[in-house]
């Protein structure tokens, strides 16, 4: 009997729609993933099964093969989870299979059946409006974040029993209501403020133009001017950030797990700050999975670059494409991705390496 569930993975900062088939057959009792997982996704058989006996409910004795289509896309993180388990549950006859077309399923599992939040939320929300999804179960600390997305169906649970009997209309889980312009209304202020600042006309009224046209600005001065201070407000005079602009920078923060639960969305122009000693790849993005940079962190808002000399002149030089394109692109032999990259660049150095001249 083979079982089929929906979810997605993100590669990137997209999301991609994952076919899950589950099938159980006669033989020795283990279970293989196919599909091209990573370890990650392989080592949820140990969740899984742990997960599937704490909820009270008969493992099956029997080789069970889980396929994951599209096969050559990799998979990646722990968000396949609950997905899995629910379909070796249904090919096993405990949950009502007509019920499962209706639902996507994300979520990791700890070891007694709880659910744990995943990253990257939000691009598999706005992914399944695209593809015609309408109603995603998942664990109630992400449900914020999928709840920002229009015409969907967000059904937050606590642990794979209660998803099984929601499934099996046993119990009623209430969809997520949640009004967006208010988590921007009520988004709070920032830490700093630029009013804060006493005397420093003069760099106070050019920091101010720079801003008006969105202009990227070098701060020269010894230690102690003020240099950083200012610069950590540079983003509470800039436009209040738009619901546009606040989901594009949502995403790239989702693929990282850096979206506040509580609030599901990022409502503020983020402000980045890398040390020094930060690679090219930190700061650009990359990596043998690519991820996004400090400066795609930065997308809409502020990267400041303290000690501007100290960086490593390969880290200088990779600024000048996303600098002009407002776009970073990373390639690979198996695909590319491309990392959003608008920001305004502060840099701040010493007048000399003594720092006093």
């Amino acid at each position: 009997m083979v079982a089929k569930v929906k979810s997605l993975t993100v590669v990137g900062i997209e999301a991609f729609v994952v076919d899950i088939e589950v099938d159980i057959t006669n033989g020795l009792p283990q279970i293989a993933v196919v599909g091209l997982p990573d370890n990650t996704v392989k080592e949820s058989k140990e969740r899984i099964r742990s997960a599937i006996k704490n909820c009270q409910f008969k493992y099956p004795s029997q080789r069970i093969t889980v396929n994951l289509a599209p096969a050559d896309i990799k998979k990646e993180g722990s968000a396949l989870d609950l997905a899995i388990a629910i379909g070796i549950l249904a090919a096993c006859g405990h949950i009502n299979e007509e019920n499962l077309s209706r639902y996507v399923f994300i979520g990791e599992l700890s070891l007694n059946g709880n659910l744990r939040p995943v990253k990257g939320v939000l691009p598999i929300a706005m992914n399944m409006v695209k593809k015609g999804l309408d109603s995603i179960v998942l664990p109630r600390p992400n449900a914020n974040e999928a709840g920002v997305v229009n015409k969907l169906s967000v059904f937050p649970a606590d642990n794979l029993l209660e998803v099984v009997n929601f499934i099996n209309e046993q119990t009623s889980i209430k969809p997520l209501a949640l009004n967006k312009e208010d988590l921007l209304t009520h988004s709070g202020g920032y830490l700093f403020d630029f009013s804060e600042v006493k005397g420093q006309q003069q760099i106070k009224r050019g920091l101010e133009i720079a801003v008006a046209g969105s202009h990227n600005c070098l701060l020269i001065g010894p230690p102690g001017s003020g240099k950083t201070m200012l610069a950590r407000r540079i983003p509470t005079i800039m436009p209040d950030i738009t619901l546009d602009e606040a989901l594009e920078t949502t995403i790239i923060h989702s693929v990282l797990g850096l979206v506040p639960q509580d609030k599901g969305l990022i409502t503020q122009r983020p402000f980045r700050s890398p040390h020094h000693t930060s690679s090219d790849i930190a700061l650009v993005g990359g990596g043998s999975n690519p991820r996004p940079g400090e400066i795609s962190l930065a997308h809409n808002g502020v990267l400041f670059m303290d000690e501007l000399p100290e960086f490593h002149r390969d880290v200088l030089e990779a600024l000048r494409q996303p600098i002009e394109d407002g776009f970073v692109c990373i390639s690979r032999a198996s695909n590319s991705l491309k990392f959003p990259s608008k920001f305004m660049l502060v840099a701040a150095m010493n007048p000399c390496p003594c720092g006093l001249n």
